[in-house]
């Protein structure tokens, strides 16, 4: 009897060696995902045309097209004509076309440049900017209405400060500051007095004297720009200002127009961000009425991600806010009474998908069931009847048609490819669509990716990981390791999704790969992200040195190759490490690294760390530049020299620090690149990272693959 099992026990052993000795290995290219081989290109599911027709974009002939839900009939989409018209800037002037027709240009300007022109909603009119004053021009008419005056090099009227595009507005607006209201009559806009805040020079090497490009930019503890609200009719009349005292310190959030366009909603905020309030302006007189007003301990988030969504009732709104300590949506009347929650517990809702008004549910994501992943789910406007409808152990993404009435989901984990289903909002799966496995995915030999939690050291929190093992891991060997990270408040970067195969090269070199959340991170909501209040750095460091001392612990991880790297908050964060972190920490590479947090904006920064004049002991415990003689291991900076976010003093502040102590470390400066490198830049960028991989981690020349 033991002699069969022994038998047994071999050739099973057998057969498992001759399985893995059959398996391919990736193709250098294969490796990077430029190859297809392990998955393969499926269909793109783009959207709904209507509640009974979802649109696919065909992988091989490029055609979009509209597909029955019930029979699956198929039909070449042609979208509405009305949707074709367009509105464009060329060679500084505005020309607009409509569908297939000729463009027509509207302005004729060449020297000075027309900027975010914006059809109003009933197709008749173009809003847009011109050296900081507000205009617009009739289509049919071609007649110009010009709305300010007072527009220089430090007054913008329709046009962002620089503080508001980047952190509050967003960037997607690409500086506009004006807004159509619903009947076209009239346009909101902001007015942005720059006089006060300070210029940041960037020197321009071009050329041969280079030049000055200068900003105006608030760094912690600043002036901001003052900023007024004014609505002007589109056939011209004065400004209406709305009641607001331009020179008390306050932020104003993007405004909303009413159904009818007789008001306005605008969100204010303190200079402290920490009550955020709604009033309802009237565009005829300016006046404002409070309807919502809301503290928090710490900080509440103005910016440009979702917060407030009206219904076609005309009657009520709905509210995501992070109140209680987990993000949430509210319902409310538009004169700010609650009607009710919708969602509540310690989970975090994500977005609103759809709305299904006859019906009275809302569909939406949510970080629920683990908050590495996300699901679709239901809940009716008294917040009952709260439904997951999406399944299994993955990450979704979502397309609701437009009554709720069915959803298209592409869903994934971190071992499994991305497949497509469509199902209905009883959550029953009607179709599988797509599954990008390909059929020779067994075939090849990969890394083994896994998603699981370390313990912080406090045994307060389960922090969120993703590993990428060796090809053919081996417990007895010794990997060196990269850790990536962002590491910024509530901007966590570990899900649990399928990661392609880019990850696979250093794999086969022998590399583990590490993607690890801290505590404030976003996964344990405003609860946890409010840890970082006035201390920027600490809890980063904290807990990722609790994930270096895991790695350091197993017997299978080198003693002297962590590498940990970031950009942005993620380089600040390595250049931490290198430093305040330096027991644990071997090597790092840090992109356009923030180094000390008073080197940074107003609007962001404060809204962690106060300003510095009240929080000295956060910004000089929060600065890189403080540990700069616990600096050990290797350290790679690189910035880019036009870099109007993160500017490159940061960079050379810390340069100054660390030559001062005659320590080696690594520079690349990138002329011409901003926050961003720019494409030759990003290549060069590329081929450096994988030279200092080769060098330090794995001690071994760049292989021949990469000089091709």
């Amino acid at each position: 009897m033991v002699k069969k099992t022994v038998v047994a026990t071999l050739c099973t052993l057998f057969a498992i060696c001759q399985l893995l000795a059959q398996k391919k290995e990736l193709s250098f290219l294969q490796a990077w995902g430029q190859d297809a081989s392990v998955t393969k290109n499926i269909n793109q599911y783009i959207g709904w045309s209507d509640a009974e027709h979802y649109l696919e974009k065909d992988a091989v002939d490029q055609l979009v097209y509209k597909i029955d839900v019930k029979s699956g009939q198929k039909e070449v989409y042609e979208p509405l004509p009305e949707s074709k018209k367009a509105v464009f800037v060329k060679d500084n002037d505005i020309f607009v076309r409509d569908g297939e027709q000729d463009a027509i240009q509207l302005t004729i300007s060449p020297d000075i440049e027309e900027k975010n022109p914006t059809l109003s909603p009933d197709g008749r009119y173009v809003a847009f900017t011109r050296n900081n004053d507000l205009y617009s021009i009739e289509l049919a008419t071609k007649k110009e209405m010009r709305y300010t005056e007072d527009g220089s090099q430090t007054v913008y009227n329709g046009w962002s400060s620089w503080v508001y595009y980047e952190e509050i507005l967003g960037r997607a607006t690409h500086y506009k500051a004006f807004w159509w209201s619903p009947d076209s009559k009239q346009i909101a806009f902001m007015r942005f007095d720059d006089t006060h805040v300070p210029m940041f020079p960037i020197y321009v090497s071009t050329g041969q004297h280079g030049y000055l490009e200068e900003t105006r930019y608030p760094k912690a503890g600043d002036a901001n720009p003052t900023v007024k609200i004014g609505f002007v009719k589109v056939a011209g009349s004065a400004i209406i200002w709305a009641d607001f005292d331009e020179q008390f310190d306050q932020y104003f959030g993007q405004p909303y127009w009413s159904f009818d366009s007789h008001s306005i909603m605008v969100q204010w905020m303190n200079r402290d961000q920490n009550n955020l309030k709604f009033y309802a302006v009237n565009p005829q007189n300016g006046h404002k009425k409070e309807t919502y007003d809301e503290k928090q301990e710490t900080w509440i988030n103005l910016d440009h991600e979702e917060r407030i969504t009206y219904l076609a009732d005309n009657k009520h709104y709905i509210l995501k806010s992070d109140r209680t300590g987990w993000a949430h949506y509210y319902l409310y009347t538009l004169d700010g009474k609650l009607v009710n929650p919708l969602t509540s517990g310690d989970w975090q809702v994500n977005a609103l998908e759809t709305i299904d008004e006859k019906n009275k549910i809302i569909y939406f994501t949510a970080r629920k069931e683990n908050s590495a992943t996300a699901d679709l789910y239901s809940v009716d406007y008294g917040g009952r009847q709260l439904k997951r409808l999406t399944f299994g152990d993955y990450t979704h993404q979502v397309m609701v048609s437009p009554t709720g009435k069915y959803f298209i989901t592409s869903y994934s984990n971190v071992t499994t490819p991305v497949k497509v289903a469509l199902m209905d909002n009883k959550g029953k799966l009607l179709k599988a669509l797509a599954d990008s496995k390909a059929e020779s995915f067994d075939s090849y030999n990969l890394g083994k990716t896994s998603y699981f939690t370390i313990p912080s050291d406090d045994g307060l929190f389960q922090l969120p990981v993703i590993i990428t093992y060796p090809v053919d891991f081996d417990e007895r060997k010794t990997y060196p390791v990269i850790m990536s990270i962002y590491g910024g408040p509530d901007a966590g970067t570990v899900r649990n999704t399928w990661k392609g195969t880019g990850n696979q090269y250093w794999a086969q070199q022998g590399v583990v790969q590490i993607t690890c959340d801290h505590r404030a991170s976003g996964h344990f909501g405003k609860k946890g992200v409010a840890l970082m209040h006035r201390n920027l750095g600490k809890w980063e460091m904290v807990d990722y040195i609790t994930v270096a001392k895991w790695l350091k612990s197993k017997p299978w991880v080198a003693k002297n190759k962590l590498l940990i790297t970031g950009h942005s908050y993620g380089g600040y964060v390595t250049c931490l490490a290198l430093t305040k972190g330096a027991d644990y920490f071997d090597y790092g590479i840090a992109g356009a690294p923030v180094t000390s947090w008073e080197l940074y904006d107003t609007h962001y920064t404060e809204r962690w760390m106060d300003t510095p004049e009240v929080n000295a002991q956060g910004y000089e415990e929060g600065s890189v530049l403080t540990y700069v003689n616990q600096y050990k291991g290797g350290l790679r900076i690189m910035h880019g020299d036009s870099d109007d976010n993160v500017h490159l003093q940061n960079t050379i502040q810390l340069v100054d620090a660390l030559t001062d102590r005659a320590v080696p470390f690594e520079l690349m400066i990138y002329p011409g690149s901003r926050h961003g490198f720019s494409r030759s830049k990003s290549n060069y960028d590329f081929r450096e990272r994988v030279r200092f991989y080769f060098q330090y981690l794995l001690e071994k020349p760049v292989p021949d693959d990469f000089k091709r």
